[in-house]
């Protein structure tokens, strides 16, 4: 296992992943490049463990490095080395000196466009023809590379959308033929788990026990329990907002100005925009009931609302455009949070990559007129460099749409520009909202003194107060 960007973001995380969580892993827990200064020490330490020696279960011995890329969004108190500077260490160089039945590269780092190769020709400096297998991720992608004829690649794909499998035919040591691999992208449920499984008693004890601990937290915490029933379904990106049919579409024009007017009523006279970055919403709204569950999948930010009185509506109609053209912070990153002046990818923000790769996935199923039917479910259509079909499951690619980076309720009606409103957004994006209003309104004209809570509703807590107004 290999340390990601997100456990760098907060110190005490970082922390958490080094007293407590490195531990139980037994030195399996690689973080090569990363290291933490514990407080009350003044050394930096690796988070985990630089590498790892080990043998498989067919005696084949195993060199394994965990790689971070060059992130530049950590926490103080943390280091993220350059991997170009990772492998001039005399620990790495030292690591190599024993010649394993294959080297095992497992980092969070894309196979595409950085710096894998970098820790490949390392190897190849001391051991010119020993198969490296790489496990990478981070950009969110279903990917396969041959690096070279005895280096080969897999990144499985985004959160646990995909397990991603590949096997290496290990040759005759100083072979140099290229690698017999192959690979699989799978479809992480119950069907695909029992057709490769060659255990005829598919649930195991242990796998009984476990879904009736799942089971168990979901009374616990009422997972199950309905607010109501979703009319149709709302998608986040397979349509684009202002579309009806979008769940941002719905989060901003419905269930805001319905949710927060009632749980504030003090102002709810008061005429209001409401402004978000839609980045606060993470997945589609299913027809049918909607649970307690279905909430926090749909929108698991526990965001605070807060509003600026007094601002000229004519100023505040042009507010979304000007966020959206202005670059502030509109994703869900703690260094963008604190201003960091570092480019997106650097400070861990993929979503351009993963935009762009799911964007040309829909326009190549297109031309080919790739479309659902009874037999054929909409999900990833993979295009990789490796040859053959890596998908397990053939599918016809979702449509996708991206989403502007923040929106806006409707203007009230019957209020004039010179007239004055309530300004009501997100705790995230109150930086931006301020900074953007004083660039619009030509001078310093509101500050975050201004600024006072709009009731005691957080983003988590929406669907479910709107579902039970209007859905029931």
């Amino acid at each position: 296992m290999a340390i990601g960007n997100h456990e760098l973001y907060i110190f005490n995380n970082t922390l958490d992943m080094h007293k407590n969580f490195a531990p139980k892993l037994k030195g399996r827990y690689l973080t090569s490049n990363v290291n933490i200064t514990v407080p009350g020490t003044t050394t930096s330490v690796p988070v985990g463990s630089r590498f790892a020696k080990f043998k498989t279960l067919l005696g084949r011995k195993v060199t394994a490095y965990g790689v971070l890329f060059d992130f530049t969004g950590n926490d103080e108190g943390t280091i993220v080395q350059p991997v170009a500077d990772m492998v001039k260490e005399q620990w790495f160089i030292d690591s190599l000196q024993e010649e394993p039945a294959f080297f095992l590269l497992a980092g969070h780092m894309p196979l595409q466009k950085d710096n894998w190769p970098v820790v490949i020709s390392a190897i190849r400096a001391v051991h010119k023809t020993t198969p490296i297998v790489v496990f990478g991720g981070h950009s969110h992608i279903r990917d396969c590379t041959v690096f070279e004829d005895r280096a080969v690649g897999i990144q499985a794909g985004r959160y646990m959308e995909t397990v991603g499998w590949m096997s290496v035919n290990l040759d005759k040591k100083g072979s140099t033929k290229p690698l017999q691999f192959s690979r699989r992208y799978l479809d992480p449920n119950r069907a695909t788990y029992k057709f490769h499984s060659t255990n005829l008693f598919f649930d195991t004890p242990l796998g009984s026990e476990i879904t009736k601990g799942m089971a168990a937290v979901a009374t616990k915490f009422n997972l199950s329990v309905p607010f109501g029933t979703a009319p149709q379904d709302f998608f986040l990106s397979r349509v684009a907002y202002p579309d009806p049919s979008s769940v941002v579409t719905l989060f901003i024009n419905d269930v805001l100005p319905t949710t927060l007017k009632a749980a504030f009523p003090e102002r709810a006279s008061i005429p209001s925009m409401v402004f978000a970055n839609s980045g606060s919403q993470r997945f589609d709204l299913f027809s049918g009931p909607f649970t307690v569950n279905d909430q926090f999948i749909v929108s698991p930010f526990d965001d605070k609302f807060l509003f600026l009185p007094n601002v000229p509506l004519g100023l505040a109609k042009k507010l979304v455009d000007g966020l959206n053209g202005s670059g502030l912070p509109s994703k869900r990153s703690l260094t963008a949070r604190r201003g960091a002046h570092v480019g997106a990818y650097e400070r861990g923000d993929v979503d351009a990559i993963f935009n762009a790769w799911t964007r040309d996935m829909y326009r190549r199923g297109e031309a080919l007129n790739v479309k659902p039917s009874q037999n054929l479910t909409l999900g990833y259509v993979t295009t990789d460099t490796c040859p053959g079909v890596g998908d397990d499951t053939i599918h016809a690619p979702a449509p996708f749409e991206e989403n502007p980076d923040f929106v806006a309720s409707p203007a009230p009606e019957g209020v004039s520009d010179d007239a004055t409103i309530d300004v009501i957004m997100l705790d995230f994006i109150e930086s931006s909202v301020i900074t953007v209003l004083n660039q619009l309104a030509g001078s310093t004209m509101f500050d975050q003194s201004m600024v006072q809570p709009y009731g005691n509703l957080a983003t988590n807590e929406v669907f479910g107060r709107f579902a039970q107004i209007a859905w029931n």
